[in-house]
Order: structure tokens, then sequence, then C-alpha cells
């Protein structure tokens, strides 16, 4: 599904080059659940936003579903991102003047399906991730792990076939930690790939693959164990 190749992000610091990410090599199957591991500042972060579309490497080649996508226009690759990646971001990133339903609606409103269409998606992502009777509630009359969830059902509502996670329990308690991990186990169990980005050793262990990254470089790729439900996070 996914295919780095020699991938680079240089940045010019007076004048010093700096490498954020210096010749990434991984491969992501279809379905896989990956976490890539690494502290602040490992380059981490920076391979999400290039594998997401956010951003773009200065050298190398990254492959997409067999598509490259290094030389696509910003334009092509919008729509590309629309349709095949959903985001979940540590800071939750919710318009606070929208309800729970209006935030997961937006994307849909971008894409510009009709709003029969975008009510019934968004109502059915709000009641996969168990916010059905928080449907009308804006982001302050929510809990963090709730307004996570929100996020993680704007994620889905436009069926993505990759999860894109940055950090997705940074900010939450040890129960909404759990409570998101299940969540995700259950959507890459349903058919996603799954990526999570975590400076976490023990979160990046429930995922069945890791992907260590220290000073931009791939250090260990490693798989790991089986998600169980009642894990001690």
């Amino acid at each position: 599904m996914i295919d780095l190749k020699n991938i680079k992000k240089i940045y010019d610091i007076g004048d010093e080059k700096v490498y954020a990410l210096d010749g990434i090599n991984l491969h992501i199957k279809e379905k896989e659940f990956v976490a890539i591991v690494g502290s602040s500042g490992s380059g981490k972060s920076t391979m999400m936003n290039i594998v997401g579309f956010l951003d773009s490497a200065d050298e190398g080649t990254y492959t997409l579903d067999g598509q490259d996508v290094t030389e696509m226009t910003e334009y092509d690759l919008g729509v590309l991102r629309n349709k095949k990646i959903g985001f979940v971001f540590q800071q939750f990133n919710l318009l606070q003047k929208l309800d729970a339903f209006e935030n997961v609606e937006l994307p849909l409103i971008y894409q510009g399906v009709s709003g029969g269409e975008r009510k019934q998606r968004a109502l059915e992502a709000l009641e996969r991730v168990g916010l059905e009777k928080r449907v009308h509630h804006k982001p302050t009359q929510l809990s963090g792990g709730q307004q996570q969830r929100v996020a993680v059902a704007r994620a889905l509502v436009t069926k993505p076939s990759l999860i894109l996670a940055d950090e997705p329990t940074g900010n939450l308690d040890s129960r909404s930690t759990r409570d998101i991990m299940k969540l995700l186990h259950e959507l890459h169990e349903q058919g996603n790939t799954i990526i999570l980005i975590t400076h976490d050793n023990d979160i990046a262990k429930e995922a069945l693959r890791q992907v260590q990254i220290v000073d931009g470089k791939v250090v260990k790729d490693t798989g790991g164990g089986q998600y169980e439900a009642n894990t001690g996070i």
C-alpha cells in the first residue's frame, strides 16, 4: 500500500543542513497496524506529514496504492488525501463553534456529498465510536476522550482505507487511552490500515509491527504482540 524509498527531508538552519528524514525506506502493506515510534525530534511526525501529503519530501519516491505521488499537483494530492486518508491528531482539531455532528460532517461538505447522505454517514460514524447520544454536544461539553472519539469519527466518515493517528492518546488519561486504543484495534479488525505515531513504547507495542525512528532514520522494524482488551496502560 505504502512504499517509501530513500525519503529525505532537509531544512536549512543557518549554514547547516538538518536532515529531519535521512534516507527512509519503508513498505507498509494494506491492512497492517504499524506504530512509528521515536522521541521528540526523531522525524516520526515529519514522516507522517509526508505519508499524509501534508508535506513533501526533498528527495526520494513515495508510492501509494501503486501511484507515484511524488510529482502530483497539490490539487491531485488533495483529492487523493480526501479519498484515502483519515487523520487523528493529538490536539483533536475540532472546531469549537460546531457540535459533534457538524465537526464529523465537515469533510463530506468539502467532498460535495449531498445533505441526506452527509447526515446518514455522520450519524453512522458517531455511532461507531459510541457517541450517538452526544451528537449535538460541542467540544467544550465533551471530555477529552469524547473529543478524540469525535475526531476518530471525522476521520472515518469519508471511508478512508488508511488512518494516520499522530499521538492520539497524548492528551488523554489512562481510561480514555484504553478506549481510543481499543477503538483503533476495532477499526483495524474491520479492514483499515492503521499507522500510529507515538513516543510511548507501551502504546507502540500494541501494534502488530513497530518501526523505530532515530535522527530521521529507521533503526528497528519489528513485529509486536496481539492486542488484549484488558491491557493495563
